[in-house]
Formats: structure tokens, C-alpha cells, sequence
């Protein structure tokens, strides 16, 4: 018959686990109450999208048969940048009121706080495109019909972009020039995730079968699990005090 020790050290990694989990959720819980409070972060997010968004559909005068053609990548082109805004806005605003450093001596798991950070990112782009690509597909007469079919590239796509985004956030956020700095990290390494998402959300706009892209649909998904795994492992390096 198994001991109390024996059964306590096989209970341990799921206890371990259910703590992660509370932590990195508490910490996404109150970025989401602060956001609800005050609204600065989607209200600056939402405002770029739509504002670019209409620059874009409006200035390009593209053939009904071309627009399909470029919306997926202006579309991914918008909320990288609105993206980039509320990353700066999360760890910058955070730094400079003391909260991020109040964290990091916290007795909190630094994975734990990466994935908090990393989750109340994803909450935010997701919320951002939830609100304009329909008003983008209202602008670019792009068929309603097939928007359904773009959200789980947009939550694929937003899992890793908001991983890699964290990782490079947290790294600039003690920089000088740190607004400038954020976007030159970031936005490089980006790019196979950007790529992978315009060539799928191309696709579905088109009405086309994934099948076709599935190369796509695989580098994305392993970007996903590269970053994300990157992120609970290098967080605490990153934010270590020299």
C-alpha cells in the first residue's frame, strides 16, 4: 500500500501545476480589471485599427477581384501594430508605476507571470479583432460569409505573435528608447507567424480548403509551441536585475 509520502510526491506536479495556473490567472485578471477600469489600452488598440483600416481601404482603390487578394495581409498588418501599442502600453505603463517591479520581487513563479502577461495580451488583440475585421469586411465588401473561417487562424496566430510580443516587451521595457526599441525586437521575429497567418486568412477569405495550406497551418502551430515554451523558460533571464 502506497505511503502518505509516496502519495503526496505523486499529487505534487499536479498541486504544482493547479498553483501556476491560479497565479498566471490572477495576474491576466488584473490586467482585465485594469483595462475594464480605465479602457486606455482597447480604447488605443481599437481606435489604430479602425483609423488604419479605413486609411487603407479607402486610399488604395483596389478592383473587387484584387481586394480578397490584399486583405489578409493588411488586415495582419493593422493588428501587429495595434499589437505593438498595447504591449508598449502594458510594460511600459507598468514600469513606470512600479507595479512590474512589485511582481518581480513577488513570491510569484516567473513562468507564471509570463503566461499572465502573455494571456492578457492574447485577450486583448483577440477583443481588438473581434470588433474591427468585421468592420474591415463592411469597408472591403469582403464576403461575411467566410469570416467564421478566420477565427481560429486569428487565435492561432495571436497565440504566438502575443508569445514572442511578451518575451521582447519585458526585454524593452527597461531601455532607453523603449517605444522604438520594442518594435525593431519584435517585428523581425514575427515574420514567420505573420506569414504563416496572411497566407491562411487568404485562403479562407477565398473560400478555399486549408488542405492546401497546411504547410502554413504546421509552421504556425510550431511557432506557437517554440515561443510559448521559450517564454516560461527565458522569462526569468530576461527579467533578472543586473
Amino acid at each position: 500500500m502506497p505511503t502518505a509520502a509516496a502519495q503526496t510526491s505523486r499529487q505534487s506536479p499536479l498541486l504544482d501545476t493547479a498553483a501556476f495556473l491560479r497565479k498566471a490567472l490572477a495576474i491576466t485578471a488584473k490586467d482585465v480589471r485594469v483595462e475594464m477600469r480605465t479602457r486606455e489600452l482597447f480604447s488605443s488598440m481599437f481606435v489604430f485599427a479602425l483609423i488604419v483600416s479605413v486609411i487603407f481601404n479607402y486610399t488604395l482603390d483596389l478592383k473587387p477581384t484584387q481586394v480578397q487578394d490584399v486583405a489578409a495581409g493588411l488586415m495582419w498588418i493593422v493588428f501587429a501594430f495595434a499589437g505593438v501599442i498595447g504591449l508598449n502600453r502594458i510594460f511600459v505603463s507598468e514600469t513606470d508605476a512600479g507595479t512590474l517591479q512589485a511582481l518581480l520581487v513577488a513570491p510569484i513563479d516567473r513562468a507564471a507571470l509570463f503566461a499572465g502577461k502573455w494571456l492578457s495580451t492574447v485577450i486583448f488583440i483577440l477583443v481588438t479583432q473581434l470588433v474591427n475585421v468585421p468592420l474591415f469586411a463592411l469597408f472591403a465588401n469582403l464576403p461575411f460569409g467566410n469570416l467564421l473561417a478566420l477565427a481560429p487562424i486569428f487565435v492561432l496566430g495571436t497565440l504566438g505573435f502575443a508569445a514572442v510580443g511578451t518575451l521582447f516587451a519585458a526585454m524593452a521595457a527597461n531601455t532607453h528608447m523603449r517605444e522604438v526599441m520594442l518594435p525593431i525586437l519584435l517585428l523581425p521575429l514575427a515574420m514567420p507567424v505573420l506569414l504563416a497567418s496572411i497566407e491562411l486568412t487568404s485562403t479562407a477569405l477565398a473560400g478555399r480548403s486549408l488542405d492546401g495550406a497546411r504547410h502554413w497551418l504546421t509552421l504556425l502551430v510550431a511557432y506557437d509551441l517554440v515561443f510559448i515554451v521559450a517564454g516560461l523558460l527565458a522569462f526569468e533571464i530576461i527579467t533578472q536585475e543586473d
